[in-house]
């Protein structure tokens, strides 16, 4: 277990800010405790549970950006132990994706988990995880389909095995997610009814830059004039989101998104579709609550993206 410190700060307090939200940061923890063994996490957990502290997890890949540290700051507010995970699970990539150049930059996470106010980081090896031996796989249902469980064949499995395998490590009383990547909130929850877990799990909503781009670690792929591109995504899902709440069909509006799109720079566009919010089954209109998702290319850099669908 080590002790951290946090960032040094100009003073004045920075500000969590996107286009639809804006979170004060917690006040500094003065220590934020770095676990590396199973043994010692569980040991203090243990003791703070024992004085009836609520422990919330937010687990993460790390890269930290803005977006994780406001889910840190709501773990704080809603909860007494806030515990961050860092752990880039390699089962959740296919053979062609960006497991081996996925960012990672642990020093100055850690960091920003002190300066967040993160009571605990909780660093898993591979060897923790996925010991020799090892072949438990849980394959999730229906949520999994389409969308990204067709994009990103195994994705899913990948993603419910190693979070089942962080709750119950953690055993927290909430674990936080944020919504864009809505599919894999909604595989969770199914895996997490399924199995029974004593956990509640809580969607955060999507932090964004003040142009409308969803934050995400995968953004610092993005050169100058991509990143200039870039918002035009979130722009063409809230069109196509407005329209569907007046009652549009949603069939012509996927065609349109695609080609504004792939018009602006993207493509190939892996998907657009309009899914109910809580099956995540197609839709021809949004006669309830709807998300409009996509998955789209900008150069060699893959973004995801969704907008809720509230009908008139």
């Amino acid at each position: 277990m080590t002790r951290l410190a946090p960032l040094a700060s100009g003073g004045g307090g920075a500000y969590l800010c996107g286009a639809f939200s804006c979170t004060e940061p917690s006040p500094m923890s003065d220590t934020t405790l770095r676990f590396d063994t199973l043994e010692a996490l569980r040991a203090q957990v243990d003791a703070w549970r024992k004085g009836g502290d609520r422990i919330v997890l937010v687990p993460t890949m790390g890269a930290l950006h803005a977006g994780h540290l406001a889910l840190v700051a709501h773990a704080k507010a809603i909860g007494r132990r806030a515990i961050v995970s860092i752990f880039v699970n390699p089962t959740q990539f296919g053979p062609n994706e960006d497991f081996s150049r996925y960012p990672r930059d642990t020093e100055t996470d850690l960091a920003l988990l002190a300066q967040a106010g993160a009571d605990a980081a909780w660093l898993p090896s591979v060897e923790t995880m996925y010991p020799t031996g090892f072949s438990t796989r849980i394959e999730p249902g229906p949520a999994a389909e389409g969308l990204c469980g067709t994009v990103r064949p195994g994705h899913f499995a990948g993603v419910a095995t190693v979070v089942t395998k962080l709750i119950n490590q953690v055993r927290p009383d909430i674990a936080l997610f944020g919504e864009k990547d809505f599919q894999q909130l909604q595989v969770i929850r199914s895996v997490i009814r399924d199995l029974d877990l004593a956990v509640t799990i809580e969607g955060v909503p999507t932090l964004r830059e003040v142009d409308g781009l969803a934050l995400s670690s995968r953004n610092r792929y993005l050169d100058p004039r991509e990143r200039q591109i870039a918002p035009r995504l979130h722009a063409v899902l809230a069109d196509i989101a407005e329209r569907l709440a007046r009652g549009m069909e949603a069939a012509p509006l996927v065609t349109e998104g695609i080609a504004a799109l792939e018009a602006a720079g993207f493509g190939p566009v892996q998907y657009l579709e309009i899914r109910d919010a809580h099956t995540l089954q197609p839709v021809a209109r949004a006669e309830r609550e709807a998300r409009v998702l996509v998955a789209a290319y900008l150069g060699k850099t893959r973004l995801i993206d969704n907008v809720a669908v509230v009908p008139a």
